[in-house]
């Protein structure tokens, strides 16, 4: 196609038969529409329309130039392979200009939990919390071995139901364990992870074992290295029992091996992406798990499985050995069973490593006298005023958890605590989503150009192969001035939480888009169970905290669920 025969649809049609290649002047244009096509001003004006842009004749013809200088540079980087580990040399700070990390709490030791009787039926155990499961393992009633093989043998025979497990280190975590017993006979005792069995999602990389980000592409990866999470734990004592299971490439529930199961409702998917470690901590196949969250990926599944999500901060938890989804917005956190359990596993894994530029914060201290009475508490009243019955609408009617919202204002209030009304900073939160499409596209460009996307499983519109493409498009202009967006949006959370240390509101409303706003800015969240529907299903709901505010954060959810018993809850498989 030459200059002389410029025909728009034509044009337009044969570049996106060719691949859509490059990143020019809308995000991916036209200079590999075919080899040895010639970047000309009829390519220009055609682009332009994709860009929303308009040049003139003289303005076109003076583009020619850089723009094929542009398409040099540009496949010169296409010759280099950038593994998915090699982050970009910016980095995103959640601190708004000016702020520092808050000072930590001095460190006060946690009392130590009186051990409970040793169950006839060990299994009684799988339901255990870490704090009862360390005070028997500390006082030797129960051995890090005795539980690994419970939490084995369960997984054995449930999760051929569930499809949580991707792989299983049953070698390493007998290993483990015996390591954990002999220690603990000698009276080393590491602390309250010491000899509690997990599990790890499968973006986090295992040396000896494979590492597959739950997609065919990548099935077979090795990566020959312990994420620093994965170091931490150990060094805590505690025992991996298995890889589980992510929506591929963390999206959804559903992987190469098939869709993982929500314990409550066998016949439907867990969520995702952190399918596995949901599934797998409410089902009793492990004592906790370690999750992550892009946007949603531990909220999500936390709400449909009915376990206490925690989604820290950003720049709490480092990053080193996890696949990279979006630079700027991936996130660590702990899935447990309670809020207190996950202060102990954040407590373990955080603090800056010096491998991951963008962990900024020191060690996670819990506050263990600090009481939800000493904390400022808001809740979005608009989010918490949306009417339940909209006759227009009878699917939200059906989903609606207003009345468990309600509720869960009512058992806060009735704990005496003061509950101050704030409402969300009303931004374009959805026109920011692209710094996510972005990195996204840009963290499995090979993936794209080399076709192989056409292995992963989701390939709907909205499924990432399909995203990443779309992502092509989007102008490097309108990424920067996005996360100059970004900037303000931090701000105007910032000034909200100069007012209140925590805000209560519901999981997922209309309208509402904490979820969308907080994973953009950094706020941590606690996502736990606070009722269930009459098809014995979970709802959720979500109490957000300040930028490395998770002490306050975690006294008030805590104080929540010992008020409560939602949290307790056992499916019954």
């Amino acid at each position: 196609m030459t200059e002389h025969t410029y025909d728009r649809r034509a044009f337009m049609e044969y570049f996106a038969a060719a691949g859509l290649g490059s990143t020019l002047l809308p995000g991916v244009l036209w200079s590999q529409v075919a080899a040895g096509a010639e970047i000309t001003a009829a390519t220009i004006k055609c682009a332009e329309e994709i860009a929303g842009l308009s040049f003139d004749d003289d303005e076109r013809e003076m583009m020619v130039g850089g723009l094929r200088n542009n398409e040099s540079r540009i496949r010169a980087l296409h010759e280099i392979e950038l593994a998915n580990s090699e982050s970009p040399v910016f980095t995103f700070n959640p601190l708004p200009a000016g702020k520092g990390l808050p000072p930590e709490p001095r460190r006060v030791e946690r009392p130590n939990a009186r051990p409970r009787a040793v169950p006839r039926d060990l299994e009684d155990l799988a339901f255990a919390s870490i704090a009862e499961l360390a005070a028997l393992v500390r006082a030797r009633r129960v051995t890090a071995t005795q539980l690994t093989d419970m939490y084995l043998a369960r997984i054995k025979r449930l999760d051929p139901s569930l499809h949580a497990v991707i792989t299983l280190t049953e070698e390493r975590a007998r290993a483990q364990a015996l390591a954990a017993d002999q220690e603990i006979a000698r009276g080393r005792y590491r602390g309250p992870l010491h000899g509690i069995p997990w599990g790890a999602k499968d973006l986090l990389a295992v040396r000896g074992y494979k590492t597959t980000w739950g997609a065919g592409p990548y099935r077979e990866q090795v990566i020959d290295q312990d994420a620093t999470v994965v170091q931490r734990l150990d060094a805590a004592g505690a025992v991996l029992l298995a890889k589980l299971s992510l929506g591929e490439l963390a999206q959804g529930d559903v992987w190469f091996g098939g869709m993982t199961r929500n314990p409550w409702k066998l016949d439907q998917g867990s969520s995702g992406s952190s399918a596995g470690p949901a599934a797998a901590t409410k089902a009793g196949l492990v004592a906790f798990s370690i999750g992550s969250e892009t946007l949603g990926s531990i909220s999500s599944p936390s709400t449909r499985c009915g376990v206490t999500g925690l989604r820290p901060t950003y720049g709490r938890v480092p990053k080193t050995g996890a696949m990279a989804l979006s630079w700027t917005m991936d996130k660590l956190g702990p899935i447990c069973r309670s809020a207190e359990d996950c202060a102990l596993v954040l407590e373990a894994i955080s603090g800056a490593d010096g491998a991951d530029a963008s962990a900024i914060a020191p060690r996670f201290v819990p506050d263990w006298r600090l009481r939800a009475r000493d904390v400022r508490i808001g809740y979005f009243k608009g989010a918490f005023d949306v009417p339940e019955r909209d006759a227009a609408n009878q699917e939200r009617i059906l989903h609606s958890t207003k009345t468990f919202d309600d509720a869960a204002l009512d058992v806060l209030r009735g704990l005496g605590l003061a509950l101050i009304p704030v409402e969300m900073p009303q931004l374009a939160y959805d026109a920011m989503r692209i710094v996510l499409t972005a990195e996204a596209a840009a963290a499995f460009d090979s993936l794209t150009r080399s076709n192989r996307d056409d292995e992963l499983v989701q390939q709907s519109r909205n499924d990432w192969a399909n995203t990443f493409r779309v992502a092509r498009f989007i102008p490097a202009v309108d990424y920067i001035n996005a996360n100059r967006f970004r900037a303000r949006a931090i701000a105007e959370w910032d000034k909200l939480f100069e007012t209140v240390d925590v805000i209560v509101t519901p999981t997922s409303v209309a309208g509402f888009p904490q979820l969308v706003a907080t994973n953009l800015t950094g706020h941590p969240a606690v996502i736990l169970p606070h009722g269930f529907r009459p098809d014995g299903t979970p709802v959720s709901l979500t109490f957000l905290g300040a930028l490395f505010g998770e002490a306050k954060l975690l006294a008030v959810a805590e104080a929540y669920q010992r008020a409560t018993a939602f949290h307790l809850g056992r499916p019954a498989l």
